[in-house]
């Protein structure tokens, strides 16, 4: 059954990359909780930096919404689900508003989210040099998809009032609803994989408070919050594609790597493992001696290049994991975790630090990007994730690769990019499944009950008879 709500919202879209939208959207969020309002944050596409500011300004979890890799369905049972208690609902688009999977059509972009939960869209722009021209940036942006709502402009980099009332007055067609002056002091640093992660030590709170007070200066967030609350009803979904309650009575134990090294999660898988069942134990492969009593590990994704000489040099926890592995424990690893489980990581300035072992390559870091984009698996076959034959959608943003290539160990993924050749991959050697690809599994619930199941039969095993 579907409920209609009201669910104020509102989409903060740019008119590129490199615009300014992550920190109008934290500086957004941060401004409305200072006014006592709870808010829901939301990330159109893959990322999973972005999501960690949110979460600093908003002092909840940012949840993703990828049109490409979970659908529609999916995308609006996880923004009814997590916007449910809030007053407004604050989204931050992914590149340019129109920019997606493809270049000749919206899928995968910030407009099609927006046209998918009916949400205003205000537009940031990098106005440094700007004037009338504004206007005509407004008027393209507002008529190349007349569904797409253009509610307003956000104006990045002026160079101070005098200028906002310029592209004000400019701006007719679509109100200017602020602006943002270079502000170091709320500056984000940054690194290969984009910006830092947020935690205290990257990102003081300072920064984020600085963000919140500039765009309480600078912002009409009156007009703002009214845009929002003018969005029109929007079903709640039902449909059953989405992550259900958690259950009471926990199948399995599933321990999590999570710490600096390792950190990249959809807070949607984490929650669809505890829907089916799992309970999910944090742990820090950096400094616990053993992850905890499991049966299951997940490694995410992360930096451990940045730690690998901590992560090296904690050899119970590696002795702990080869343990668990030759136990036959199920371990599922992505990406940065992939690379824990190789021979050893070269980092840039040519050290080698030995890991798992478990993959008969070397993980080396380059200092140019290696992969990136979306990819369909397809396993070919059985997997701690199920049946051969299942199919899921995921991405790859990666700087490293593995040498040489691995000989002597089973391919379980088909991957299919969707701009470059097919290949093998996805590492499986007993019970681990090692890839390269961060999927997300909205886009086949069943790699997520797979894993589940694997992990409950792991833990029958090891059950006193």
């Amino acid at each position: 059954m579907a409920i209609a709500s009201g669910r104020p919202r509102i989409l903060i879209g740019a008119t590129g990359s490199g615009a300014g939208k992550t920190t109008v959207t934290v500086g957004l969020i941060a401004a409305l909780r200072s006014r006592g309002m709870r808010v829901a944050a939301f990330k159109c596409g893959p990322d999973y930096l972005d999501p960690t500011y949110h979460a600093r300004a908003a002092g909840a979890v940012s949840h993703n919404l990828d049109g490409w890799m979970m659908g529609r369905d999916a995308v609006l049972a996880t923004f009814t689900r997590c916007s449910a208690e809030a007053d407004v609902s604050v989204i931050e688009g992914v590149m340019g508003l129109f920019d997606g999977a493809s270049p000749a059509s919206e899928e995968g972009s910030t407009a099609e989210i927006a046209k998918w939960l009916g949400a205003p869209v205000i537009l940031v722009t990098d106005a440094s040099g700007m004037a009338r021209t504004i206007a005509a940036v407004a008027h393209g942006f507002a008529h190349f998809d007349p569904a797409v709502k253009l509610a307003g402009l956000i104006c990045n980099r002026i160079g101070g009032r005098r200028h906002l009332d310029l592209l004000r007055e400019a701006s007719a067609e679509i109100p200017v609803l602020g602006g943002l002056p270079v502000d170091d002091a709320a500056a984000f640093p940054e690194r290969h994989l984009g910006l830092f992660y947020a935690d205290e030590a990257h990102v003081p709170g300072a920064r984020i408070e600085a963000c919140g007070r500039n765009a309480a200066e600078w912002f009409d967030l009156d007009a703002m919050i009214a845009i929002a609350r003018s969005a029109p009803a929007l079903a709640d979904c039902a449909s059953g594609e989405g992550v259900r309650a958690r259950r009471r009575d926990p199948r399995c134990r599933i321990g999590i790597a999570q710490d600096e090294a390792f950190h990249f999660y959809y807070d949607d898988n984490l929650r669809r493992l505890e829907s089916l069942g799992a309970e999910l134990a944090p742990f820090s492969p950096i400094r616990d001696a053993a992850p905890p009593a499991a049966d299951g590990l997940y490694f995410g994704g992360g930096y451990p290049e940045a730690h690998a000489r901590a992560l090296a040099e904690n050899r119970p926890m590696l002795e702990a994991v080869r343990s668990m592995l030759r136990r036959g424990v199920p371990i599922y690893a992505e990406c940065g975790g992939l690379m824990y489980f190789a021979r050893a990581i070269r980092v840039l300035d040519g050290g080698v630090f030995p890991m798992i072992g478990a993959i008969p390559a070397e993980a080396v870091m380059h200092d140019r990007l290696q992969a990136l984009g979306y990819v369909e698996v397809e396993t070919t076959r059985p997997t701690i994730l199920g049946a051969a034959g299942l199919r899921f959608r995921g991405h790859q943003f990666r700087y490293s690769t593995l040498v040489p290539e691995p000989h002597g160990i089973e391919r379980a993924y088909a991957v299919r990019p969707r701009r470059s050749a097919g290949f093998d991959e996805g590492f499986s050697a007993g019970n681990l499944l090692a890839s390269y690809v961060h999927a997300h599994w909205a886009s086949n619930p069943q790699a997520a009950a797979g894993f589940v199941d694997a992990c409950a039969a792991a833990r029958a095993r090891t059950l006193p008879r």
